[in-house]
């Protein structure tokens, strides 16, 4: 019996989903290439990687769970949570900086008499989010709060790429770049893979990927549209979707346009993928973006400190 083994940490789940179904997203194959004639793009040359590639990521971690009394016979759900969003500056001289880490601190309720949380570790602004029938109160108020860290993440892209003055640069997204896709000179970095986009014939293309080799660019609409690709990372050999990264730009741009963002992502990405002996979601989980989290993560604060305020806070009240 052969078989391959998937170098990604299984404790974070699995970079390809083995439930994925098919997705109902309309696929258009021949934005590069007509779908008849679809075959793995080795990298070209004649691409230059950018001056500067901005990393932009975001965390987020729920600090308590809290029950208010508004006056309505129920108390209603509510999280207290902590989000951060930075960029990170990779130069072509090989430096790496911070150049923008915003912390923020969140209350997220449907209760319309919601206020600020002040405790002694912080304040946790209240965010109020609408009721709905049809979504449970948790993963509603986890929406809300996720709502509010790709906001905290637009606004950090922005910042930075205000200050840096670099103006050949890459902005690369960690996730989707839904909600993104109108800032100039970026892409979506896509991890991790829960639908089959592509038919088979053409899904067949992304196995045969080699270390640097992407898809042909397609379009691809569902709620939103981006054009897209597939692009293996430097890995080991193995498992047929190992170091497979999707990676998106605007729909908005000319076929033209995404075909050479596809170019430079082949040309930039590679030199960032992260190796198993040093990073357990290899390749995936490129250093910068690493990096970048534990920082973030480390500005949250410690959280039995946070937990112990809003204890405190609660008995004061």
């Amino acid at each position: 019996m052969r078989f391959a083994v998937d170098p990604w940490d299984p404790s974070y789940g699995t970079s390809l989903d083995a439930e994925r179904g098919e997705s109902a997203a309309q696929v258009t194959p021949d934005v590069e290439l007509p779908a008849s004639e679809w075959q793995p793009i080795d990298p070209d040359p004649a691409a230059v990687p950018p001056e500067a590639v901005l990393f932009v990521d975001g965390v987020r971690r729920v600090d308590a769970q809290l029950w208010l009394e508004d006056g309505s016979p129920e108390s209603a759900p509510a999280l207290c949570a902590s989000y951060a969003a930075g960029v990170v500056c990779c130069c072509r001289d090989g430096g790496a900086h911070l150049l923008a880490a915003d912390v923020r601190r969140g209350l997220f309720t449907t209760a319309d008499a919601a206020d600020d949380v002040r405790t002694g570790a912080g304040t946790y602004r209240a965010t109020r989010t609408a009721p709905h029938p049809d979504v449970a109160p948790a993963q509603l108020l986890s929406l809300a709060l996720q709502r509010e860290l790709a906001d905290t993440e637009l606004a950090a892209a922005a910042a930075a790429r205000s200050g840096h003055g670099v103006p050949d640069d890459l902005l690369v997204v960690d996730g989707p770049l839904r909600g993104r896709q109108h800032l100039p000179r970026a892409i979506g970095f896509v991890k991790t893979h829960r639908s089959d986009y592509l038919p088979p014939q053409l899904g067949g293309v992304v196995g045969m990927l080699r270390t640097g080799q992407r898809t042909p660019v397609f379009r691809l609409g569902s709620s939103w549209e981006r054009h897209t690709w597939y692009l293996r990372l430097p890995c080991r050999p193995g498992a047929p979707w190992a170091g497979i990264v999707r990676v998106e730009c605007s729909a908005d741009l000319p076929a033209a346009e995404a075909v050479a963002h596809a170019a430079r992502s082949q040309a930039t990405l590679p030199r960032f993928a992260s190796t198993e002996y040093k990073d357990s979601r290899a390749p995936q989980n490129l250093y910068p973006i690493a990096g970048l989290e534990r920082e973030l993560r480390r500005r949250l604060g410690e959280p039995n400190l946070l937990y112990r305020a809003l204890r405190r806070a609660a008995a004061a009240a």
